[in-house]
């Protein structure tokens, strides 16, 4: 009884979010510009969210997420320029729509509502939310679930507009970066991945658990698949797309390559280590003494500061004895590892650890590197229908297969490349097709849709285009087979709308018995 209260509460006192935006905004310095694309940009997301939440099923509830962007503006933005287009100041942004610097809190953008939602989500965003053990994907796998939760961010806004639902794949801001993250929200639910992005603690190994639901869901291989081509994914895309991640990968790989060179050659590496070793230790030894002795220090306080510039001279010979312990600290540290290193098992382990950065890091010496992102984001499409098919299997109940079938469809209706959807991908033909004919099936088995033919084939073709519509309500679809000529025809309705008239190939000699239904009659799709 308290649960229905409290819900019949929360709708009498529902937060007018409207005010609430307003609120954080006057104790903001942007110009009245500023804060009328601000309140459009929550207008429309609220208007459009409805649909959006329909079509793509596991997202945040609206207030939830409306919360977030006025929370964002609030913590994150203490000043947003808009720059008008061709005006002088637009030389600030270059040929870029947007720019952010995170340290100042300030966003430079040009009057464009989605781009300037983008920079609000990515001005808020963690840099890193994978642990630094995880060497080179620590980074690059950051950046691409970031940029990905970007471009999620927007997409109410960009694709819905409260009443159709529209993608132009040249208003993503990144298709391969978008198609990566669909696929691991998918995979894992929007929950988890939501406190992943905006977990600001470091407590939870959240890469870790990813890769536990994987396994849990749909197997071992299938996680170790789905990882490695993610991980891999992530560093072509990071050198293709972020320069300053490009500039440090190039300098990581180039260390690694060195060091690796070195170890393989054992002697060498030892007789490299136990001089370094000496070395330290007479280091160590030297700042001991010269801490210890007054005439030595002083000499060297002289020493030292004769060489530095005015403005990095240092002050006092008390300042030089704790500057020189630090060093001590610092060389103790190192001698530490080169002691670890002599050691024979974390030698190995040493070893190891450079060559599984080398794996990743050498991905940067692919000659071209736009064939090499095809390549893994398609066999990334491979491995999620996969394990699709897993998640089809497990669903039990009608609400969890309606669920599984518009999420299905958002997929085949996601952007590829520029040109193609998912379903326009030829390569992806049978594995689609597999997908889509295991989905109608249990939905047959389940009474969530009636046979529409005896033969299997058949009743797919007929099926199949609901998969392939932008109606938001899937439920409210109607369908009419007509005959013109020697040629059938499927027609599709959304409340009473004639939606799309569309050829059966490889129908021409059908029987009308195949049929379950009387041609020319329209039909409920779903019961």
């Amino acid at each position: 009884m308290q649960k229905k209260t409290d819900k019949l509460l929360e709708k009498i006192v529902k937060k007018d979010y409207n005010n609430e935006l307003e609120e954080v905004l006057e104790k903001k310095y942007f110009d009245e510009n500023v804060k009328s694309i601000l309140l459009s940009i929550l207008y429309k997301v609220e208007a459009a969210y409805k649909d959006y939440q329909k079509v793509k099923q596991d997202v945040e509830n609206k207030d939830e997420f409306v919360k977030n962007i006025i929370k964002n503006i609030k913590e994150n933005c203490n000043d947003i320029k808009i720059i008008k287009l061709n005006s002088e100041e637009s030389e600030l942004l270059g040929n870029k729509t947007f720019l952010v610097e995170k340290n100042k809190k300030r966003i430079i953008c040009y009057p464009i509502e989605r781009k300037l939602l983008y920079c609000i989500s990515k001005i808020s965003k963690n840099e890193k939310i994978i642990k630094d053990k995880y060497y080179v994907i620590d980074k690059t796998l950051s950046d691409l679930i970031n940029v990905g939760n970007n471009i999620d961010t927007v997409e109410p806004m960009r694709d819905f507009n409260g009443y159709s639902w529209t993608t132009i794949p040249r208003e993503i801001e990144s298709i391969y970066h978008n198609l990566a993250y669909q696929n691991i929200r998918i995979l894992v639910g929007n929950k988890f991945l939501t406190h992943w992005i905006r977990n600001s603690k470091s407590i939870i190994d959240y890469f870790e658990e990813f890769q536990n639901k994987v396994e849990d869901y749909y197997g071992e291989e299938e996680k170790k698949g789905i990882v490695e081509k993610l991980n891999k994914l992530s560093v072509l895309l990071g050198f293709r797309y972020n320069a300053k991640l490009k500039s440090v990968l190039q300098k990581e790989e180039k260390d690694v390559r060195t060091k690796l060179k070195k170890i393989r050659n054992n002697g060498e590496f030892v007789q490299e280590l136990t001089q370094e070793k000496r070395k330290l230790v007479q280091e160590i030894k030297q700042i001991d003494e010269t801490i210890n002795n007054k005439k030595d220090l002083q000499q060297e306080y002289e020493r030292r500061n004769e060489y530095l510039p005015l403005e990095e001279k240092i002050f006092s010979v008390k300042i030089l004895s704790k500057l020189m312990l630090e060093e001590r600290e610092e060389k103790l540290k190192k001698l530490e590892n080169i002691n670890k290193l002599l050691n024979p098992q974390n030698f190995v382990k040493y070893k190891k650890e450079l060559e599984h950065k080398e794996k990743y890091l050498k991905l940067i010496q692919v000659e071209d590197i736009d064939k090499e992102i095809k390549k893994y984001i398609f066999k990334l499409q491979e491995l999620f229908l996969s394990c699709y098919k897993i998640k089809i299997k497990n669903a039990n109940n009608k609400q969890e297969l309606l669920k599984l079938i518009y999420e299905f469809r958002y997929y085949c209706l996601l952007p590829m490349t520029e040109r193609k959807l998912i379903y326009e991908v030829s390569e992806l033909d049978s594995a689609i097709k597999e997908v889509q004919m295991l989905l109608l099936k249990k939905a047959h088995e389940l009474k969530l849709i009636d046979y529409f033919s005896n033969e299997e084939e058949i009743d797919y073709k007929i099926l199949k285009n609901i998969f392939l519509l932008r109606v938001i309500n899937l439920e409210d679809l109607y369908l009419k087979v007509t005959k013109e000529k020697e040629n059938y025809y499927i027609q599709l309705f959304d409340e009473n709308v004639f939606e799309e008239k569309i050829q059966l190939d490889g129908l021409e000699n059908l029987n009308k018995k195949d049929l379950s239904f009387r041609i020319n009659k329209k039909i409920k799709i779903f019961n």
